[in-house]
Order: C-alpha cells, then structure tokens, then sequence
C-alpha cells in the first residue's frame, strides 16, 4: 500500500476508514455503471440533460474519494455504443457535457497525480472531442497516484469480437489461444480486472460491461442515484466490499 502524503493525512475520519479498509481487503480496481441521471433530473422537474450534467460534475468528489482510499484503478462507464439509439437531442447534449468536463477537469485531475485512460473507440465521435479526449491522456500518461478510465463509445460484445479480429489477424493458432493472449488483445491489456462493479440506481444487469473482464468481480447495487453517490456513498460500497469472500469458484 503506498504512503500517504501530508495532504491524504489530513483528510477526514472517512478517508482514514477507508483506507484501513482497502488496506486489509479492499479493491485495486472499482468499476462503476453511472446509472439514474434521468431520474434524477425527472424527480427535480428537470429535463434529462440537467441529469446528466449533474452525473458528471459528480464525478470529481467520487474519483477523489476512490484516490484517497487507495484504489488504484477507477472505470466509469459514461457512453454504451448502445446509447447512439437514444433521442439525437439527449445524445448531443451528452457529448457536449462530456467535452465541457474534460476542458474543465483535466488539469485537476492532472494535479492529483491521476492519469486518464479511455476505453473504446472514436468512431463517431467529433474532432474535437476525440482531441480533448487524446490531449488528457497525453498530458496525464506519466501520473502514477490513480488511473482512471472512461468507458466511452464501449460495449463489452464489441470488445470482444474487436479482440478475436486482432488475433486472427496476428496468424495465432488456435492451440497458443489461452485466457491470458486473449486478455492481452482487450482495450484493458495492461489492466487487473475490477474487483468490484458497483451500479446505482438499483439496477441488476451489467449492460455489456467489461464482460470478460468481470467474470469473478464481487458485484453491488445501490438504490442511490448517481447524481447523488457520494463520498458516503462510496465508503459503504467499500465496506459491503471487505464484507465479502471472495473464492474464484473454490471451496474454502
């Protein structure tokens, strides 16, 4: 476990459990389906972009809270390649909140120490958005505190099928094809699979999320909107984690 600087020691009570917690048994890779922006919008007399817009400007408390419980790696799926069918009016706006938050919290992010990653494609995307989002990953590629991927224009299928092209494509025979080579031709090849997938606004699927990658993730759903999955939040989530046995299909 790394040290804590002079800054993470002066964090709350919340922080110190937390990371007692990820000490003894806690998480190196949390996965989250940011789920509920809608509803929460709907609930307010909003309309579905104010949810959406809040969902992200969420996103900092929840990647600081994470960071200073010593989880190492974050995903946040933010963009299902299954969203394109929605309205064009509601997908428009959530690429125009997805551009504005990376102009505004890159540099915050790159002063944690947090490096960026995105996982998926670029396809469909705009210029601009595809160099806003290049211009994160270069600017924070050599930060070691945290790294957080967004899953963005991603579907789990499409990474699969994507993964069986390129080893086909690299002439592997089908007796060198093992779980490992498969795993290194993922958009996660130099990733640990999450240990724990969490889902808010109390739905029960994983959606096409890191499928392969999830086979054995511990697995927790909260009724709380995303919108409002706080730092109290993610504690509880860390402690229904360390509340668990995890035993990969074994008997213990």
């Amino acid at each position: 476990m790394r040290r804590r600087s002079a800054s993470q020691a002066q964090q709350p009570d919340l922080v110190d459990d937390a990371e007692t917690n990820r000490a003894a048994s806690g998480p190196n890779h949390v996965a989250i389906i940011m789920d509920g922006n809608g509803r929460w919008a709907t609930s307010r007399g909003k309309n579905r972009s104010n949810g959406h817009r809040a969902g992200t400007e969420n996103v900092r408390q929840v990647v600081e809270a994470f960071a200073h419980a010593g989880v190492d790696y974050l995903t946040l799926f933010a963009f299902s390649t299954e969203n394109w069918d929605r309205p064009d009016q509601e997908v428009n706006a959530l690429i125009a909140i997805l551009q504005e938050a990376i102009s505004r919290e890159v540099a915050n992010l790159h002063e944690q120490g947090i490096r960026i990653r995105h996982l998926g494609t670029l396809d469909r995307m705009s210029d601009d958005l595809g160099s806003a989002i290049g211009d994160g990953i270069e600017l924070t590629k050599h930060n070691t505190r945290m790294t957080l991927s967004v899953a963005f224009n991603y579907g789990g299928r499409a990474e699969i099928l994507e993964a069986v092209k390129r080893i086909v494509a690299a002439g592997v025979s089908p007796e060198e094809i093992d779980g490992e080579l498969f795993a290194s031709h993922l958009y996660t090849h130099d990733m640990p699979d999450p240990d724990l997938v969490i889902r808010t606004a109390g739905e029960m699927r994983l959606s096409n999320f890191l499928l392969w990658q999830s086979a054995y993730a511990e697995y927790y759903s909260t009724e709380v909107l995303w919108p409002d999955f706080d730092a109290a939040e993610v504690r509880r989530a860390l402690e229904a984690y360390g509340n668990r046995s995890r035993r990969f299909g074994r008997i213990e």
